[in-house]
């Protein structure tokens, strides 16, 4: 009989929501690079008698995030105290959601195995603090090996928003996908940074494997599931579940079972090892809060996020490749950000071809960004200015070697596009003598060519063109293709 073994995967992503704030009370969670344990509270720290309050900014961007996601949000939600004891979890339990999250019932499209779009279904989304940070003195940093162990609370409070899919991912890759598809939302709503090294988004996957009959699709084992911790990449997403998946199939082939575990990814050996067992599910023993009230979700708030909300990067997407005929990755990388779409469409609103545009916010704009580690709101060149210096390559009036140099002295010295020109040159200080002169050094140089040219046996244009490109290359790019067609008709005219 042969087997047919197919992965389920479903994935828990924490976001860090962008306050400034923690969730229940003032402390900064600007903890990265602070001194341990500076960014703390009675509250946070979980002291008896201290009491929070809830941070209404991270239920407005809780809210904006399931709104991308098209949940169901519901007024009237609670907080609960998950129980459980922890050295970075001071209060001994956890203030989440239960029962009752904020959100459920939503979705996201990522392109499937296939190369069609393909819905993963969003369980739910529900707001919860962070817990604190424990440092190892082991040199990989993990607990095992470490002599000391040290709380850092800075972390602790911090909100999250838990973004639960349904095991609806059928694939590595899909699961690569999904998580990059949810990071840009995210990011283009604001919600978070989703730097995944930073921690400000973290994945855990639960995977499994259901082992089928190949020729009549019979289910004849399904596996307890195994939960990935500790994947801090896309690529690490990737590569921790091809492992887990090959890991299980394995054991079901050789005859074994497969028990309920967390297991640890370590990226550096590609291995995935176990952590605990989970043969049953832990009671954390979870209660409501009596310190914290329903959370509000008026219909007035909802009504004041929503009209706040951009155009969505799937719809922006497809709009640039309808509008302006880009490409589906040039479109993507274009959305990434809603000010990264509005200086493209700034640009191209000022006279540039959209092709050219694109081409040049994504290779010149953002190298510069890059370098400079910037965003694009702290581009030194202002869009309609980028517009205008791109219609003048698509009217022939700067070679693109001259429209670099002009672009330099726009974001080096910081001069207007004008000024630049002034400074520059259209042809980059090359004079019409000095295309004169580089002309006739060509021709002179090819004389059979010439003669083809002259004689008529130049049918297709194709002796003119190597001439002309000759010309280009004497001039080092500077001349516009224009101005060269233009100097060479001259001189084969007088030379009829």
């Amino acid at each position: 009989m042969r087997h047919v073994y197919t992965p389920v995967i479903g994935l828990e992503i924490h976001v860090q929501l962008a306050t400034e704030s923690k969730l229940f009370c003032p402390c900064s969670t600007d903890y990265i690079g602070a001194e341990p344990n500076t960014n703390v509270c009675p509250v946070c720290l979980g002291l008896p008698g201290a009491l929070p309050t809830l941070n209404a900014r991270a239920v407005e961007l809780a809210v904006r995030a399931a709104m991308g996601l098209s949940c169901e949000i519901h007024d009237g939600t609670i907080f609960h105290r998950k129980h459980y004891f922890y050295a970075d979890l001071p209060k001994a339990y956890q203030v989440s959601q239960y029962d009752r999250p904020l959100a459920d019932r939503g979705e996201l499209y990522i392109s499937g195995d296939g190369g069609s779009p393909k819905r993963i279904g969003i369980t739910r989304l529900h707001l919860e603090e962070d817990a604190g940070k424990l440092v190892h003195s082991a040199a990989d940093g993990r607990l095992e090996g470490a002599r000391e162990s040290y709380a850092d609370f800075n972390r602790g409070g911090v909100p999250l928003a838990e973004i639960v899919s349904d095991p609806d991912i059928g694939s590595p890759r899909e699961a690569r996908e999904y998580v990059s598809a949810l990071r840009r939302l995210v990011r283009y709503l604001g919600v978070s940074d989703g730097d995944m090294d930073r921690g400000s988004m973290r994945v855990d996957a639960n995977v499994s494997v259901v082992k089928s009959n190949a020729d009549t699709g019979e289910i004849l084992y399904r596996g307890d599931r195994a939960e990935i911790k500790n994947m801090n990449s896309l690529r690490s997403v990737e590569r921790a579940l091809e492992y887990e998946i090959r890991r299980q199939r394995a054991t079901l082939e050789s005859g074994g079972t497969l028990e309920r575990e967390t297991r640890h990814w370590n990226d550096g050996e590609g291995v995935t090892t176990s952590m605990r067992s989970k043969e049953a599910a832990l009671d954390y023993r979870c209660l409501p809060d009596p310190d914290l009230g329903p959370i509000e979700v008026s219909r007035e708030m909802l009504d004041a996020i929503r009209s706040s909300l951009p155009e969505m990067p799937w719809e922006r997407e497809a709009r640039f490749i309808g509008d302006y005929s880009l490409s589906e990755v040039d479109a993507a990388v274009l959305v990434e950000t809603p000010a990264l779409a509005d200086y493209y469409e700034r640009c191209v609103r000022s006279g540039a071809s959209p092709l050219r545009a694109s081409n040049w916010v994504r290779t010149e704009v953002l190298r510069v960004l890059n370098e400079r580690g910037v965003g694009i709101e702290e581009c030194p060149v202002r869009p309609e200015e980028l517009g205008l210096l791109v219609s003048m390559l698509d009217e022939g009036r700067a070679s693109t070697t001259v429209a670099k140099e002009i672009f330099g002295l726009m974001v080096d010295r910081g001069l207007s596009l004008q000024e630049a020109t002034d400074r520059c040159g259209a042809h980059g200080g090359l004079s019409q003598e000095d295309l004169e002169l580089a002309a006739k050094s060509v021709l002179d140089a090819n004389p059979d060519v010439l003669a083809e040219i002259m004689g008529g046996r130049d049918l297709k244009g194709k002796k003119r063109k190597f001439i002309c490109g000759l010309v280009m290359k004497e001039t080092r790019g500077r001349a516009t293709p224009g101005a060269v067609e233009d100097v060479i008709a001259r001189f084969l005219e007088g030379m009829e």
